[in-house]
């Protein structure tokens, strides 16, 4: 798949199981992974870092098929979801990331049109996730108020 801002094509990742069934070789039960999940959250971790950690240290191919729910759907049940999904997390801390950094370095137009780009895909995901009802709909993107949502 290709990059949203760019011409250049999509990183190589790793391939997801190709059965959406529990392999034969699994011997954990999904109560396990659940109590994995929360014992993860509780520590720190965000729901894609929880899923790397599953994978690679204790062999959980995906959640969803094991326990039936995703990983978020998991969280929200035991009240440890944050309020703004992961990936708009992320895309407002590198904004506020590049602001900071344009706040010494004014004349640094390559840092801002970086800025532009992805504060255009914050806009998008907003969009979007109002759309599917995720954020409501008053919901706006403003960096400062934004910097108080994420430090929490």
């Amino acid at each position: 798949m290709a990059r949203m801002h760019t011409r250049k094509k999509g990183k190589s990742l790793s391939k997801r199981p190709p059965v959406k069934r529990p392999p034969e070789w699994f011997d954990k039960t999904p109560e396990w992974v659940v109590d994995k999940v929360v014992e993860l959250a509780r520590s720190g971790h965000p729901p894609s870092m929880i899923g790397i950690i599953l994978r690679d240290q204790y062999g959980v191919p995906l959640v969803k098929p094991i326990v039936g729910k995703r990983i978020v759907q998991i969280l929200k049940e035991h009240n440890l979801a944050s309020p703004l999904p992961e990936d708009l997390t992320n895309l407002i801390r590198r904004a506020l990331r590049i602001r900071r950094h344009l706040e010494e370095h004014r004349k640094d137009l390559h840092s801002r049109r970086g800025l532009q780009l992805i504060e255009s895909k914050i806009y998008r995901l907003v969009k979007y996730y109002k759309q599917c009802r995720v954020l409501p709909p008053d919901w706006k993107y403003d960096p400062e108020k934004a910097a108080l949502l994420v430090r929490q």
